[in-house]
């Protein structure tokens, strides 16, 4: 089974990045779909961007498309999401989830991922 553990969130002004960080163990990053989704307080689950580790393709969520990059390093068996130009809107937890049949393209859900991390809280405010 799949263990999923995010890291990088923190507090940060609007206008400031970070990085998050989902490590994987339990099975081969190459052979899964990894997802970020956020969470805020009294809203649904959003998808933010995915990216399909067998060939690396990547694919965005209209609203964090120029602002959020999404990136795999396997031989550390994990997936980055760097953030940039942060606004308070994007305070929220944010989590990484994992797929091994999955290929993300065009419309992908929470309910497609498998496995789940349990999040890392990303607040942004002055």
């Amino acid at each position: 089974q799949v263990q999923l553990v995010e890291s990088g969130g923190g507090f940060v002004q609007p206008g400031g990045s970070l990085r998050l960080s989902c490590t994987i163990s339990g099975s081969t990053l190459e052979y899964h779909a990894i997802g970020w989704f956020r969470q805020a307080p009294g809203k649904e689950r959003e998808g933010l961007s995915c990216i399909n580790s067998s060939d690396g393709s990547t694919d965005y969520a209209d609203s964090v498309k120029s602002r959020f990059t999404i990136s795999r390093d396997t031989a550390n068996a994990s997936v980055y999401l760097q953030m940039n130009s942060l606004k308070p809107e994007d305070t929220a937890k944010y989590y990484c989830a994992a797929d091994p049949d999955l290929y993300c393209s065009g419309t992908w859900r929470a309910t497609d991922f498998r496995s789940w991390g349990q999040g890392t809280q990303v607040t942004v405010s002055s």
